[in-house]
């Protein structure tokens, strides 16, 4: 019987399943790279599920008869696909599952900061609504507004759907290639990162955690934007300068912000992101729906059944490492 690592957001219900076929191990968090008993497990393991544990050079030498580690999250920023490749381990993600589920989400966030919801919410609570509301604790419309969407990935793309369809928005995105069915069933405009800056209403950053996207949305960028522009992350802390994003809050050159992710997660309590009243702060909640949760583990446990079984699993990152490895 092949043995298995199962830790942080693999269903409990997933994990049952898996033991009637494999020797699995679960641990309760990811950062176990000095625990004994998780490098005495490492050593003997087969395959990996789980989320967010850094595949590293460091971690796979202890794991000599390592086969496939199975990412439950569509990100895999934190494996060393090179290094894997290299000894023909597989990797996997749970691309398509969360797609609605995160931009549900991201759109539930940018609602959220632009009719001020949370702030409004602590204001009635405290019991601070004692008159008609005043105009200093007004919101702004959504609706017929223009988003510019930056990613249009398949969770970009159910962005721009529910914009279109659901809000009659102007919908813009920028993207490393031009999607023409995008343009066409949501009237979508493709255009260059500085038009979208200047034009968008609201400004949804929902690209992958790459070195080519890290910071890309810095000061010159805050500075493009409409003062009244609401901008919302999505994607990975990573991707923004949050220094650059406080000065622009601060500095009134950008309305507020909406941010599920942070660079670093948890978030420090001393974030000065955290004490303004115009920024939302969520504990990266896009795909965190108990229907998606357990979806996405499923999917997880393919991946890893199906390359342990010596097969070709359906999300495979480097497809190049299986055929090395069974040619």
């Amino acid at each position: 019987m092949k043995k298995v690592i199962a830790y942080t957001r693999v269903s409990k219900s997933v994990r049952e399943q898996l033991k009637k076929k494999y020797e699995v191990t679960y641990f309760e968090n990811y950062e176990y790279i000095n625990d004994p008993e998780f490098l005495k497990a490492l050593k003997e393991a087969s395959g990996i599920i789980g989320l967010e544990l850094k595949v590293t050079e460091e971690l796979l030498n202890y794991a000599p008869n390592l086969e496939i580690v199975s990412n439950v999250s569509v990100g895999y920023d934190n494996l060393d696909i090179n290094a894997m490749t290299k000894r023909n381990i597989m990797a996997t993600n749970t691309p398509g599952v969360l797609t609605n589920t995160v931009a549900d989400a991201v759109f539930g966030i940018m609602l959220a900061t632009a009719r001020r919801i949370p702030e409004l919410n602590t204001f009635v609570k405290n019991g601070n609504w004692k008159e008609y509301l005043q105009l200093e604790h007004f919101g702004t419309d959504v609706h017929n507004k223009t988003i510019g969407i930056i990613g249009m990935g398949s969770i970009g793309e159910a962005i721009a759907k529910r914009s279109h369809f659901g809000f009659d928005m102007n919908v813009l995105y920028h993207n490393r290639s031009r999607k023409e069915h995008v343009e066409k069933v949501y009237n979508a405009t493709y255009c260059s990162l500085n038009e979208l800056l200047e034009q968008s209403d609201f400004v949804c950053l929902m690209v992958p955690s790459t070195p080519e996207t890290e910071r890309m949305i810095g000061e010159n960028e805050f500075k493009r934007m409409k003062q009244s522009a609401i901008f919302i992350n999505g994607s990975r802390g990573k991707n923004v300068d949050e220094k650059a994003l406080y000065q622009a809050l601060i500095n009134n050159e950008i309305l507020a912000a909406g941010l599920d992710v942070f660079e670093k997660e948890p978030v420090n309590p001393d974030n000065p992101l955290l004490k303004l009243d115009n920024v939302i702060a969520l504990p990266h909640i896009g795909a965190a729906t108990r229907e998606n949760e357990l979806a996405m583990s499923m999917l997880a446990a393919k991946n890893l059944e199906m390359g342990l079984l010596g097969k070709c699993p359906p999300n495979i990152i480097n497809r190049e490492a299986y055929y090395d490895d069974h040619n």
